[in-house]
């Protein structure tokens, strides 16, 4: 990234897992984009006005690049146009010319344009002097379905993914208490010796869940809980000294991401890492669980975490869009 008299000042860089993307995959699907995110960070640096967010090559209409054969026969082009002219819209692009509309979304301009008229009828979008603006009759497009959407929900897809990448059971837990209580689990077909369900509930100091949900507490909060709360031991492993569980909690507070090795039972490995709502507050904790016999610790750390993390990034992410049409519970 240069200043405006063109010297460089900074680099700009994004790290992907090689589970993600492979070299080539990130240099074409990133590439664009990063250097897009340069550009404007350049432009403010010399003070010019800011721009509207640029696209990536064929715009938000990356579907507009497939083959007939690989949209399918099912596939309505005339619907994803509509679709993908209303995502046009956001924030610092509230009101968009039909030009701009069209560079946005990769679309012809004809294309763009019968996209807007229709929705203008649909009183989705209205017009003022060439420039385009939705309306708030838009929200009804998915408003009743989302503010009835639960964090469980939003959670299941992305850890059914991420099993099937790891090929280790995912479980989704709140703090309930002193206890943690799962409220979504997606299971391998290996058998564990640990029968879990959604409702099922164990103490939090145990568990890497309750360690996550524990250190994302305020400090005072967490040594009230750690002074009045029975360490109960249920393995030979289980950490019951309030001294030590309140170190490991601050190292897991820096380090965003808990490891519990046989505190639960004897032969459970789990790594949990939290997830957060907009205002980064934990709302809940995900974890991977496994037998000490299938990873090392070191492999856990290598190999689960960036999977975990990626997967809570992503659930983070619809969980910020969904809160914006209402409260979502957590549970």
């Amino acid at each position: 990234m240069r200043d405006p008299r063109g010297e460089v000042v900074c680099a700009l860089s994004v790290v992907s897992h090689t589970s993600r993307h492979s070299a080539d995959s990130l240099r074409r699907t990133v590439l664009p984009r990063a250097r897009a995110a340069a550009t404007g960070m350049e432009r403010e640096l010399g003070g010019a006005a800011p721009a509207a967010p640029a696209r990536a090559p064929g715009g938000l209409a990356q579907w507009t690049t497939a083959s007939k054969q690989e949209l399918g026969a099912e596939f309505i082009e005339s619907l994803a146009r509509g679709l993908t002219v209303v995502t046009a819209f956001g924030e610092g692009r509230e009101e968009l010319t039909l030009a701009a509309v069209a560079e946005t979304t990769g679309l012809a301009r004809a294309t763009a344009r019968r996209a807007l008229i229709t929705l203008e009828h649909l009183g989705c979008v209205t017009s003022r002097d060439r420039f385009f603006r939705l309306t708030p009759r838009v929200l009804g497009l998915g408003h009743a379905s989302l503010s009835r959407t639960t964090l469980p929900e939003i959670a299941l897809p992305h850890m059914g993914r991420l099993v099937g990448r790891l090929h280790d059971s995912a479980s989704l837990a709140v703090l309930d208490g002193d206890d943690i209580r799962y409220t979504a689990r997606v299971a391998t077909e290996r058998v564990m010796s640990v029968n879990i369900t959604t409702g099922t509930r164990f103490p939090a100091h145990a568990t890497s869940m309750g360690r996550v949900l524990l250190a994302g507490l305020p400090r005072d909060e967490r040594a009230e809980r750690l002074g009045r709360t029975a360490l109960r031991a249920l393995t030979p492993h289980t950490l019951t000294d309030p001294a030590e569980l309140a170190a490991v909690l601050e190292q897991v507070a820096r380090e965003g991401h808990a490891l519990a090795d046989g505190g639960l039972e004897e032969g459970l490995r789990s790594l949990a890492v939290p997830v957060r709502d907009v205002t980064g507050a934990p709302v809940a904790a995900l974890n991977v669980a496994m037998h000490v016999s299938r990873r090392t610790v070191a492999a856990c750390l290598r190999e689960v975490l960036p999977e975990l993390r990626a997967a809570a990034a992503l659930i983070e992410s619809d969980l910020h869009v969904v809160g914006r049409f209402g409260r979502v519970s957590a549970s």
